[in-house]
């Protein structure tokens, strides 16, 4: 089953959002006297997702059970204040925590051969399926997952099982998932809504997680005429097709096509959301394809403090760095610890330019030293906070450079995507 209301020209309120969900539990029907909400973390906090799960929790917080996991996959674990900004007064003692490394039961196998013919010959090795034990040891009447639907650099557009197998996944999974992405190239994935990825996580949805019946709720956002976000599209359901809506949604509202390759582009992480080249180096991915050859991107980050936000891929990325793919790719034939943290290889190779472009960051919490070590150019970033104030730059073209105050919420190009 599935519903959906979407459209560029409206805007779904929570009031709409609330009624969309009541039909949704009456055509599902059942008892949910037990809960599992999966939402995202902080890294999400744009996606409506925290108004969502709110009123999840007022629809069904009442319930014998209620439980909320975020999907954080590799992320730090959601802080107290964090919750509090994007879950408001949900108890703090009804979140669980998912620990990638050691809280995951292995359900299946996608087989190298599968894996090879998805991905062009470009990898053949089997991917491990791996989800977070709760999903089979808890006996939830109903499990929801919450999220956007919004290009992205793994899968194509995020969300659907991605919030499962990824943002509940174990490290096999991921790992190997991450890797398939990494070799097979952003450039043939991002805003495509059938990318090798998106495959195997359809073929382990039909073999093995068919036995676990969980209700997708999806958002598509974008920014009204002030500015502000809203949201444009709320797909709910069982199955894929819902998710397909969605991303077509999303190809049209979160996909900027500029006319020509840009020189210069300016890209600002919030620091409430982004703490970390992990999440921070969106404003690569997203932005690669609209940049020129020999162009530029700056990268103005107060809150980055940290490369990966697990200890052992934040060493990695410390000792490797972003020096392109054909070296990550030696790299991990030649080095044991990056082939078992093939998620770190993935990274490296995601922040990679390939010597395209320049990349200069402006962080607030790492010194020039580790900025260059890792291949990037270092700005000081309260001199470019003055220069270029977030408070007063609109999102486009500004003068000699172009605007990007939030990576994360779209994908820009100058090249023409197809599928």
């Amino acid at each position: 089953m599935w519903i959906g209301k979407g459209s560029p020209d409206i805007k779904i309120d929570i009031a709409e959002t609330q009624k969309l969900l009541e039909s949704a539990f009456y055509i599902k029907g059942g008892k949910c006297s037990k809960v599992l909400i999966i939402p995202p973390d902080i890294t999400r906090l744009h996606s409506g997702a925290g108004e969502i799960t709110q009123l999840l929790y007022q629809m069904l917080g009442k319930n014998d059970v209620f439980h909320i996991m975020t999907a954080i996959g590799t992320h730090e674990p959601l802080s107290k204040e964090q919750k509090e900004l994007m879950y408001g007064d949900i108890p703090w003692e009804l979140f669980k925590i998912h620990d990638w490394r050691n809280d995951v039961v292995e359900i299946g196998l996608v087989e190298r051969d599968f894996v090879s013919d998805v991905s062009d010959d470009r990898l053949s090795m089997d991917i491990p399926i791996q989800v977070n034990k709760i999903l089979l040891e808890n006996d939830y009447d109903l499990i929801i997952s919450v999220g956007q639907v919004v290009p992205h650099e793994n899968t194509g557009f995020a969300n659907y099982t991605k919030n499962i197998l990824v943002g509940i996944g174990g490290q096999n999974t991921i790992n190997r998932g991450h890797y398939l992405a990494g070799v097979y190239g952003m450039e043939d994935i991002m805003g495509r809504i059938d990318t090798p990825l998106r495959k195997v996580f359809d073929y382990a949805e039909e073999k093995y997680l068919k036995d676990i019946d969980i209700l997708y709720v999806m958002t598509v956002r974008d920014r009204d005429e002030s500015g502000e976000l809203v949201t444009r599209g709320l797909y709910i359901g069982d199955e894929r097709k819902p998710f397909e809506q969605a991303a077509k949604l999303s190809q049209r509202l979160n996909i900027t096509r500029v006319k020509y390759p840009l020189k210069k582009v300016i890209a600002y992480l919030d620091p409430k959301e982004y703490q970390s080249h992990w999440l921070g180096n969106k404003s690569i991915y997203r932005s690669r394809m609209a940049i020129a050859d020999d162009g530029e991107l700056i990268v103005i980050a107060p809150g980055l403090r940290e490369y990966g936000e697990d200890p052992e891929v934040d060493r990695l990325i410390r000792k490797y760095g972003y020096h392109g793919t054909e070296e990550i790719l030696q790299e991990v034939n030649d080095n044991e610890d990056l082939r078992n943290n093939l998620v770190a290889a993935a990274h490296l190779i995601h922040g990679s330019t390939e010597g395209r472009f320049k990349v200069t960051y402006a962080p607030g919490h790492l010194s020039k030293e580790e900025t260059e070590n890792v291949g990037y150019q270092w700005a000081d970033v309260n001199q470019l906070m003055e220069k270029y104030n977030p408070e007063k730059l609109k999102d486009g073209m500004n003068d000699d450079f172009y605007y990007i105050s939030n990576p994360a919420l779209g994908l820009w190009t100058a090249q023409e995507l197809e599928e």
